[in-house]
């Protein structure tokens, strides 16, 4: 009996193996390239005759074309076909429908039905596209003294201090009053609610100014939000993206990588997260507003058209709760706001006093403008920021407003869309750029990917080979082990949801060595108690016992660096230490508990005279 597990033990690890064959077995059917095709209007048959036509006289080899949920999918078999098949439907299909790329899954019914999915790819074996952005520090700061500014002006006008005009220079504030008292009064209120800036009070009676300087602590402390709130902004609106597994993440003092796996359609990817729109809700000033209070701005859709407005903001899109569209009843698209509580509250206040007064929607967008200039004889891109503003909407107020109310006046769905996809996700704190951009094409993903799966079948055969040759019989088992370590490996990462990247391959490739180190400690184990003149059962039942402890010893350590490294790293190191962790657990399992089952059941139920070993 020293040799036999109980019938409950037999059951649970085929319970386990059967159950990992089954998840791994939907990496066996990778995604499709595939166009989709989505149209408010049916596409009848004579149509999608005419785009399977103009797609075969392209050289465009068709896998299969399905409707799902209203949408057409045309499943190609070539990845580099894509970007000319959605070319090609976009000329045949003009206005009446939206052409996307797209990645179809592949896994047959029945496994989806298991909730069965394969692994996701990493940036570099699924190929994507890569974004380095740098923030634009100097921007936040102004707009921060810009809402400042509007704050400061707010408190004057309720204590009837009277003040000339208002100025932001680089990270200086100033307004200029009439006569010294009023700046005294007024440095006295200011300076209790805005402890942020260094006052100055040059100028004295008809001349007098306060000039406000933001000390080098708030500075710090609105680089260090401005880069966060863009951090989270980003990572909002590439959930949104519906991007598996990306990446987001800081980089030095003013700058955020973006990765996003996957995404094929670069321009669209690029325009959402670098968009850094926002919107002001102002009122329209009245006909005796000072100069000083108002300017002037045109519509976005009608720039002959222009309306006067007030300085002052009544709220921005960072009390935006969320944002959806939507038609109204004359079929014209629209955004429907939800306000969080303090913004419902300065809604309600601004809006509750001025019934009958038209209230504007100020749609604001950062640019830059590259152009080039001759620097000591060579040729240098110098980067013009700029800033857009238009007037979506000016609508009469025509009661108090809350937490809700609608956007109209936008010129098609997917601009409404667009913009409430970035109302939801949040305003970026301060102006984005565009430092590098780099593409990896399916192409060479897949490369990457043939090159890793060559990899692990090399060092696999070199392992079978090796064991094979030193332990014959046993060496059989620990193959058998082997590969069944693998396919449990990759069914809890496609169980976990882990993306697979070109480290992860490598951390497959070293838990195959490290899978069998457990089973030559055992079988060498077996061997010196067979010379010490153990029995063969008793040799086999020692071996396993005894060598327990030290590949216990050996795999908790290694488990622990992996675990530090997940910790502590980011991207492929991450990437390598989870696949890591996942191997040791699984060839533990498979060392220890499989090949102990197989050898029972090969030599634990009948007298043997020699081990094959």
């Amino acid at each position: 009996m020293l040799n036999r597990y109980p019938l409950w033990k037999y059951l649970l690890i085929l319970v386990i193996l059967v159950t990992g064959l089954i998840y791994s077995l939907p990496n066996l059917y990778p995604e499709d390239p595939a166009v989709q095709i989505s149209s408010d209007l049916a596409l009848d048959e004579r149509r999608i005759t005419q785009i399977e036509n103009a797609l075969t006289d392209a050289d465009i080899q068709i896998k299969s074309l399905e409707e799902q949920n209203g949408q057409w999918l045309i499943r190609l078999r070539h990845p580099d076909d894509q970007l000319e098949a959605r070319d090609i439907l976009s000329d045949i299909l003009e206005q009446d429908a939206t052409v996307a790329l797209n990645l179809a899954e592949a896994t047959p019914g029945w496994l989806q039905a298991l909730s069965a999915s394969p692994m996701t790819l990493g940036l570099d074996l699924r190929g994507g596209v890569h974004f380095l952005l740098e923030v634009d520090m100097e921007a936040a700061l102004t707009q921060r003294l810009e809402v400042n500014a509007s704050a400061m002006r707010e408190i004057l006008r309720s204590e009837r201090i009277r003040y000339r005009n208002t100025e932001i220079d680089e990270r200086r504030l100033s307004f200029d009053f009439a006569s010294s008292e009023d700046r005294d009064a007024a440095r006295r209120l200011i300076s209790r609610e805005f402890p942020d800036f260094d006052y100055e009070s040059p100028g004295e009676d008809r001349s007098a100014s306060l000039v406000m300087t933001l000390t080098e602590q708030s500075i710090n402390e609105i680089q260090d939000y401005a880069i966060n709130q863009n951090l989270t902004t980003l990572r909002n609106r590439v959930n949104e993206l519906g991007v598996s597994e990306p990446l987001v993440q800081r980089q030095g003092p003013d700058r955020i990588v973006v990765e996003l796996p996957g995404v094929q359609d670069t321009v669209a990817a690029k325009r959402i997260v670098g968009a850094t729109a926002n919107l002001e809700f102002r009122l329209e000033a009245r006909p005796d507003t000072p100069s000083t209070e108002t300017e002037t701005l045109s519509f976005r859709n009608e720039p002959s058209r222009t309306a006067e407005l007030m300085r002052d903001v009544i709220i921005t899109g960072d009390s935006v709760s969320s944002a959806s569209h939507s038609f109204d009843e004359n079929g014209r698209p629209q955004v429907n706001i939800n306000l969080d509580g303090t913004g419902g509250t300065l809604m309600n206040r601004a809006t509750r006093t001025n019934i009958g007064r038209n209230m504007a929607v100020l749609f604001i967008e950062h640019k830059t403008e590259d152009r080039v200039v001759m620097e000591d004889g060579e040729e240098t891109v110098v980067r013009d920021p700029y800033v857009e503003r238009g007037l979506i909407s000016l609508a009469t107020i025509q009661s108090a407003l809350g937490n809700s109310f609608r956007i109209t006046g936008l010129d098609s769905p997917t601009e409404a869309g667009e913009l409430a996809l970035l109302l939801r996700s949040g305003s970026l704190a301060a102006p984005i750029y565009f430092v590098q951009e780099r593409t990896i094409g399916p192409s060479l993903g897949q490369e990457n990917i043939e090159r890793g799966l060559m990899s692990v079948i090399v060092g696999l055969l070199l392992v079978v080979a090796f064991m094979l040759i030193r332990y014959k019989v046993f060496g059989i088992i620990a193959n058998v082990a082997l590969a069944l370590n693998l396919t449990l490996l990759v069914a809890a990462m496609s169980m976990l949801g882990a993306t697979l990247t070109l480290p992860g391959i490598a951390g497959i490739v070293l838990t195959l060595g490290m899978a069998v180190d457990a089973n030559v400690l055992i079988f060498e184990r077996i061997r010196e108690e067979l010379r010490n003149g153990l029995s063969i059962q008793q040799a086999i039942h020692a071996g396993y016992e005894r060598a327990f402890t030290s590949i216990l010893d050996a795999n908790i350590t290694t488990l622990l660096v992996a675990v530090i490294l997940f910790s502590i790293g980011t991207g492929p190191v991450k990437g390598f230490a989870v696949t890591l962790s996942l191997g040791i657990i699984s060839s533990m399992f498979t060392a220890l508990l499989v090949t102990r089952a197989m050898v029972n059941l090969l030599y634990g139920t009948k007298p043997v005279k020699k081990l094959w070993i």
